[in-house]
């Protein structure tokens, strides 16, 4: 028998534990022995729960329990789940996170303390909730020069932009809704402002180029100044809005960002809706593949992190070569990275337009009944020169990037 234990029984704790119970049978198949859960690390006591008498407060049990040899850490933040971790690691017990925050902060130490004790640091469900993407990178895309990672990486923004895009809802609203439904935390800042997304790319990117990023330096843009008239727009171009993670891999130069974009109808992501997440990733030899699925949830998370145990536990003594190295990758300034612009300005198309095409050269007019402005859709140019030529036109009232054709 296997012994592991769970920190953390919350939602996806809780999950980790149903999962290994209703498919226990596939499980010890797939490892050649049964996976007990021996310990449940929690502040709270779950009476009448099937884990209560699991429940354990003192992690130093399940440090010095030397017949627990995998530890799951579903805790979240960054303290304890960082020194519980780590302190499991050197204890040499294989661990496994959906911690984007631990992963995206702490990886690059985790992945080299795990190496050193010849165990291993997972994190599957950190990013893509049960979608599988982290370990297709190290597996079936090894052969593979990645060009391009861009996903839609946080369900709730998702959740929001889509009731603003089909139910022509306002943000606010939106917003409400997705934290009575419980998709949104009372305090949305890490999801609406483009944070959660943002650890996220930065742990896609380390994967994709095997060198440590630093998330605090990839620009980050939430989606708190998209409107409902901005969808009314797009639906008049046939386009969508949606928040975007993406990182383009060029000769050495690396352009990541977190941003909302607007994207046509023949974008693979423009039908990626709800609460749902879609990744792409290109690579130099294979093309375009598109990972689609729940990206978060109780038990598609914890399938997940399931994944990663049995991964862990056919593992024993052996460490997976997979992550990234401490070289800190470089990423490119946003100024130079280019989009197409979608903006509106103040004012009537006929008065305007040539004012317009003065500043930014050829551009497509969007007109709305009843608006005191119109929209323009400019040609590519770098985020640098929009800067520059949007400070001579008075009267702009919203830019969002776009990207109207497929990866």
């Amino acid at each position: 028998m296997k012994h592991i234990a769970v920190m953390g029984y919350g939602t996806i704790g809780s999950g980790v534990v149903e999962v290994l119970e209703r498919n226990k049978e596939i499980i010890a198949k797939r490892v050649g022995d049964e996976v007990d859960v021996k310990y449940v690390l929690d502040l709270r006591e779950f009476p009448g729960d099937p884990a209560e008498d699991k429940i354990v407060h003192d992690f130093s049990v399940i440090e010095k329990d030397q017949s627990v040899s995998m530890v799951v850490e579903t805790m979240g933040g960054l303290n304890p789940a960082y020194p519980f971790v780590k302190a499991c690691l050197k204890a040499g017990k294989h661990v496994a996170t959906s911690n984007k925050a631990l992963v995206a902060a702490y990886g690059t130490e985790l992945l080299e303390i795990a190496k050193e004790h010849h165990v291993n640091f997972f994190f599957e469900a950190s990013v893509g909730g049960g979608i599988p993407v982290i370990r297709p990178l190290y597996t079936s895309l090894a052969g593979e020069v990645v060009e391009e990672i861009t996903g839609i990486l946080n369900g709730t923004t998702n959740f929001i932009l889509t009731k603003m895009d089909k139910a022509g809802e306002t943000f606010e609203t939106a917003l409400r809704e997705a934290q009575d439904l419980g998709y949104a935390e009372r305090n949305p800042e890490a999801d609406v402002e483009g944070h959660d997304t943002c650890r996220k790319i930065a742990i896609l990117t380390a994967m994709a180029t095997g060198h440590e990023v630093n998330y605090e330096h990839i620009y980050t843009e939430g989606i708190t100044k998209i409107t409902d008239v901005d969808f009314r727009y797009a639906d008049a171009m046939g386009t969508s809005v949606k928040l975007f993670g993406s990182s383009r891999i060029q000769d050495g130069t690396v352009h990541a960002f977190v941003v909302p974009v607007m994207i046509g109808k023949d974008h693979p992501l423009y039908s990626v809706n709800d609460v749902y997440n879609g990744i792409l990733v290109k690579g130099n030899m294979l093309g375009t593949s598109m990972f689609y699925g729940c990206g978060a949830g109780k038990l598609p998370t914890a399938s997940a992190v399931v994944a990663d145990i049995i991964e862990a536990l056919n593992n024993q003594g052996r460490h997976v070569e997979m992550g990234w190295d401490r070289e800190n990758l470089t990423i490119s300034s946003m100024s130079s990275s280019s989009f197409r612009y979608f903006v509106r300005i103040k004012g009537i198309a006929d008065k305007r337009v040539k004012e317009v095409e003065a500043v930014f050269g050829k551009v497509e007019v969007v007109e709305l009944d009843h608006m005191d402005e119109f929209a323009v859709l400019t040609e590519t140019m770098t985020e640098q020169e929009y800067e520059i030529k949007a400070k001579k036109l008075p009267g702009i009232r919203q830019r969002i990037r776009a990207e109207l054709v497929t990866v």
